[in-house]
């Protein structure tokens, strides 16, 4: 469902910062969304969208040289993968902990030598899910065959997967009536209502 926005050439330096403590990661992605959710399946909650940053650069090498100069700079805070991590999202290097204001120095570092940081993520990733959100009535279509599934189902890993998808759009405050079918919409309503043990 994954359509990375700006132009090919584009790439971005990222920070992810944890939510619940100095933790974070480092690196570069030509799409920063993507990889967010590569990293985790509920990354709005994992991930502080208020305290994070992105550094645009015009190259993937550009992107890479920046990486590997604040890599030098920090490695001494370097830190394991936390478990909560999905290993297949190839997330188990650059991590930090206790970094987070040495890190924010470098970023504004870069902001002064001239370039575009985005701080905080939040409005860059809500404009990113914008940008998606005509993708979501055919994908949710084809997850959620209407009529299929009437209620949810925590143990069904398809439905499971849509939930926390369709839950990142309300988490960017994306209303999500105009972009799926109403069948859907009323089935994604009820996701809550099972998580708090009401089936009604």
């Amino acid at each position: 469902m994954n359509r990375p926005p700006g132009a090919a050439g584009r790439c971005h330096l990222y920070v992810f910062p944890f939510t619940w403590e100095d933790y974070g990661k480092l690196g570069f992605s030509r799409d920063p969304l993507a990889r967010l959710q590569a990293l985790h399946h509920r990354w709005y909650d994992c991930f502080d969208l208020d305290r994070g940053a992105l550094v645009a650069t015009e190259t993937e090498r550009d992107a890479r040289d920046l990486e590997l100069r604040l890599r030098h700079a920090l490695r001494v805070y370097n830190a394991p993968a936390p478990l909560t991590i999905r290993p297949q999202g190839a997330g188990h290097t650059e991590w930090y902990r206790g970094a987070e204001a040495a890190l924010m120095a470098e970023v504004e570092a870069l902001r002064r030598e001239g370039y575009v940081v985005h701080a905080p993520l939040r409005p860059w990733l809500r404009q990113a899910l914008v940008a998606r959100g005509e993708l979501l009535y055919d994908w949710t279509l084809a997850q959620l065959p209407l009529g299929a599934w009437r209620d949810f189902d925590p143990d069904d890993a398809a439905q499971v997967l849509v939930r926390d998808v369709l839950d990142g759009y309300r988490a960017l405050d994306i209303p999500l009536a105009p972009l799926l079918a109403p069948e859907v919409l009323a089935w994604h309503g009820r996701c809550d209502r099972v998580a708090h043990g009401d089936r009604r």
